[in-house]
């Protein structure tokens, strides 16, 4: 269970005291008390690309889906087509409200047609938790089981050799997949599943048992040059891989076809589909663009992008890139002007930085 903070204070996952212990910088970031950075962002973003890194994302929230009906029952909410999820089995999606516009997006883990569990993000926990009980609460049996888990990602190069150490093998086989292993004698289960662009993977384990499970992680992983990870290295590795955060790069106001994302709408009755269908034969008017900085300046979130003299766009996320090089971001632009290579140009508090349309992610490992 999460440990209560004092009145007023962001909540803490039940590995924060490791984290002040490791000398981490502390932020509060959507209402969590998360580690931001420990030896540094440039330095933990270089661990995850070339070696392996360990992260807490215990804060994400777990929502489950039991009963007869299960399967129906998440159809309903998510834009994918679940039933092409195998059992023991992940999936990438949206849940959408009927405008189309983007209530949340997580993967979907199918243990059987009668036992789903969803992984939400952390700000949005209980507005999916309500949206999810609004369409699908009479269909199945529902359950926020977020207190109760802790979710650990192991990220890099290096995590699949380290994981099939730390559990004796017990690793699953290929990407979006998971199984049941052991920790230091605590049962996890093991997803192939991460948001860094590298191979890796996620371990869910009660959340009483995490300190135990984050220390046996870094022990064992000491020898592959593990080091712990905070949220600004996070941030500028799924950036480099061109994934959306939610509540940047997507929202309740943008649709899935706008954002790059019609690949997860494949589902049939789910709520939006008729609008998001409408949206796709008329052709989304916005979309959202990667584009990489021309020289000097830095895209931040919330900075305008011109077309000319004119504002056209806004930029959704924003960095300087350690691996690709240079300054990177994403940003909604017009369909018209959203082209590869198209020239644009960002505002970055009055000092204009030249901007290129890029296609596809910046940065993609080695398979």
């Amino acid at each position: 269970m999460s440990h209560a903070p004092t009145a007023g204070e962001p909540k803490r996952t039940p590995l924060y005291e490791k984290h002040v212990a490791l000398g981490a910088k502390v932020i509060d970031f959507g209402g969590w008390a998360m580690p931001l950075q420990y030896s540094g962002i440039l330095d933990e973003h270089k661990a995850v690309r070339e070696a392996v890194g360990l992260f807490d994302v215990s804060h994400m929230g777990e929502i489950e889906f039991v009963g007869p009906r299960a399967e129906e029952a998440v159809q309903r909410v998510v834009t994918n087509d679940v039933s092409k999820i195998p059992d023991d089995g992940a999936q990438y999606t949206c849940t959408c409200r009927e405008d189309g516009g983007i209530v949340d997006d997580f993967i979907v883990y199918r243990h059987d047609a009668q036992h789903f569990l969803i992984v939400v993000n952390a700000s949005n926990i209980e507005k999916d938790f309500a949206h999810f009980r609004a369409h699908a609460g009479g269909i199945a049996e529902l359950s926020n089981r977020s207190d109760g888990v802790a979710l650990l990602a192991i990220q890099g190069p290096k995590a699949i050799a380290l994981v099939t150490e730390l559990t004796s093998g017990a690793v699953p086989a290929k990407g979006f997949t998971f199984c049941k292993g052991e920790v230091g004698g605590v049962s996890v289960w093991i997803a192939r599943t991460g948001y860094t662009g590298e191979d890796g993977v996620e371990l869910f384990a009660p959340s009483v048992m995490a300190p135990l499970v984050w220390d046996r992680i870094l022990a064992a992983g000491a020898k592959y040059g593990i080091k712990p990870i905070g949220l600004g290295a996070r941030d500028t590795l799924r950036l480099e891989a061109r994934l959306c955060l939610y509540g940047n790069d997507i929202d309740d106001d943008h649709n899935p076809h706008e954002a790059g994302l019609s690949w997860v709408v494949k589902g049939r009755g789910f709520v939006g589909e008729e609008a998001l269908a409408r949206i796709k034969a008329e052709g989304p008017k916005r979309r959202l663009v990667g584009f990489k900085v021309q020289g000097r300046g830095i895209a931040r979130h919330g900075y305008p992008i011109l077309h000319g003299d004119r504002a056209v766009g806004i930029v959704t996320s924003g960095t300087v890139a350690p691996t690709v090089g240079g300054a990177i971001g994403m940003g909604y632009v017009p369909a018209e002007l959203a082209a590869p290579g198209t020239r644009l140009v960002v505002d970055c508090r009055g000092k204009p930085a030249e901007i290129a349309i890029h296609q596809g992610p910046f940065y993609k490992r080695a398979a």
